[in-house]
């Protein structure tokens, strides 16, 4: 049997526009002479959905959207994800076309993804279909992870899934897959989710395993993508992608995450601040390859306390990206919020409230350029001052959009680096050998408070992605002093990650809007 995999990049509450997507490759798929089609779970509306779930006019358009796609599918099967309003609630089901009518729905059994819980109900899971002659096991999302025992006429387990991407998960999921395929000796073909949905972008990644558990169809990651599995073929085995291209997987899907944030909703233009930092180098590099140089522009704010190095890396960071930039110093407006607030504080010491409305002062004008030119600010934090709430509340947290919030510091290093190697190091050597400073105040330096970022992100690490409790890091060789420091500051923080921009999620424990917790999802969904 040929089935077609379909990995398409669908836009959430675009029933029209999906629907046109699936059509399209339907039409491809009878052209290349497969006898199976299939798609991504909740293919027809998008996805993570959320309240459009809860409403019965959406799913009743993701329905009639179903009957015209299948009035194409004559002289081909069809398999195509969707939410389905029952009597115990909406579930996420595969609809089974032949013969140009939905013959039946399989529905997912386990809800595990938050983004899931409260909009979706549990199903009865898995069932066997017959197509072409063939038996087949479909099933439906992260039920994939947890079935077992498939019927020994069954010849391929299908699987429709919304799988976001999220560090390391790739190999995870592809050895679960392996070691699946292998022990029931079953062909196991998976189609997923691809591209951006604001805070959460799918990697797509789809592929094939023969029944001796071999890798032999590996789709395209971060892109759309369409290929044929003949289960008859035997065909080569494919490398699943190693360890070590962790840093370019991350870079692609931030890059394709902030490309369809602004695919998606419309937007064209981006403005960023450049402090002659490492942060913001990353971002004015991603938005350039995300949405060409040309829709990039970039403000150079410098305060009294800002050195004329960062302002001359910032420039010729620029210069080297090819986008607009302008120069536009802030002394003159801080000295006058300070005199304006004489009355206030005058006579105090120097201290975090100086520092904070220079941050301030840049957010003001950089939020001018976004009203007036129509252009989306981007945020430029990371994930280690995120978390300690290194930052300052309305501003340098402001955004629209944050694509590497969910990178610690070290991650930053690593991606600015990746970058140089892979596009003709835009990024200054000054600004990745320089230590980390936000020059608030003369000769200011991160490290006048925090260890060495190395030593925090390995703190970060425990305390987030492996939920590890201070005393465990403490017997692990760390600092008492410090790792009850930074807990501290994650503690007394949390009211800034509330208010943040929405976050791109690349990391299995992410955060912004929701708590600093470790997720029960092992697979990242």
């Amino acid at each position: 049997m040929k089935i077609a995999i379909a990995q398409l990049n669908y836009t959430v509450g675009d029933v029209d526009g999906n629907a046109s997507k699936i059509i399209g490759a339907i039409h491809k798929a009878k052209a290349r002479n497969a006898d199976l089609v299939i798609f991504a779970e909740q293919a027809l509306s998008g996805t993570p959905g959320f309240d459009l779930l809860r409403k019965t006019t959406f799913l009743e358009l993701c329905e009639e959207a179903l009957v015209e796609i299948a009035s194409c599918c004559d002289g081909i099967a069809a398999i195509v994800g969707l939410p389905l309003l029952t009597a115990d609630g909406t579930v996420s089901a595969a609809a089974l076309i032949q013969d140009r009518k939905v013959l039946r729905y399989v529905g997912k059994k386990y809800i595990t993804a938050r983004r899931e819980m409260g909009f979706l109900v549990p199903s009865k899971g898995f069932e066997y279909v017959t197509v072409k002659g063939r038996k087949c096991a479909v099933i439906v999302g992260d039920d994939l992870s947890r079935e077992r025992d498939f019927d020994r006429s069954v010849d391929t387990i299908i699987s429709i899934n919304a799988r976001k991407y999220g560090k390391g998960t790739m190999t995870r999921r592809y050895e679960m897959m392996r070691n699946l395929s292998f022990v029931e000796g079953k062909n196991l073909v998976l189609v997923n989710q691809v591209g951006g949905a604001t805070d959460i972008v799918y990697d797509g990644t789809s592929g094939a395993f023969n029944s001796r558990g071999e890798l032999v169809l590996m789709m395209k990651s971060f892109e759309e993508d369409f290929r044929v599995f003949d289960t008859r073929s035997k065909g080569e085995p494919v490398t699943i992608p190693s360890s070590g291209d962790r840093t370019r997987m991350v870079y692609e899907a931030a890059r394709c995450g902030l490309r369809d944030f602004f695919l998606k909703n419309g937007y064209k233009k981006a403005c960023i601040g450049l402090s002659g930092g490492i942060d913001s180098a990353v971002v004015a590099c991603l938005a350039a390859d995300a949405l060409g140089r040309e829709n990039v522009r970039a403000l150079l704010m410098p305060s009294p306390f800002s050195s004329e190095d960062s302002v001359e890396d910032a420039k010729e960071l620029a210069v080297r990206l090819g986008i607009e930039y302008n120069v536009i110093p802030i002394s003159e407006i801080y000295t006058s919020v300070i005199d304006t607030l004489k009355p206030v504080i005058g006579g105090t010491e120097f201290d975090a409230t100086e520092e904070n409305i220079q941050t301030r002062i840049r957010t003001i004008l950089l939020m001018a350029v976004q009203n007036k030119n129509d252009y989306i600010l981007l945020n430029s934090s990371n994930k280690s001052e995120n978390a300690l709430g290194f930052c300052t509340l309305y501003g340098d947290t402001a955004g629209a959009f944050s694509p590497t919030g969910d990178l610690y510091k070290g991650e930053i290093y690593d991606m600015a680096r990746y970058i140089n190697r892979t596009q003709g190091e835009p990024i200054p050597e000054n600004i990745l050998k320089k230590e980390p400073s936000s020059e608030l105040h003369p000769g200011q330096k991160d490290s006048d408070i925090l260890p060495p970022y190395e030593v925090v992100d390995a703190i970060l690490f425990r305390m987030i992605e492996e939920g590890q409790h201070r005393e465990e890091i403490i017997n692990a060789g760390f600092d008492s002093e410090v790792v009850e420091k930074i807990h501290t500051m994650i503690m007394r923080n949390e009211k800034k990650r509330y208010q943040f921009p929405p976050v791109l999620r690349l990391s299995m424990c992410s955060f912004g809007h929701e708590r600093l917790m470790p997720l029960t999802n092992k697979y990242g969904d």
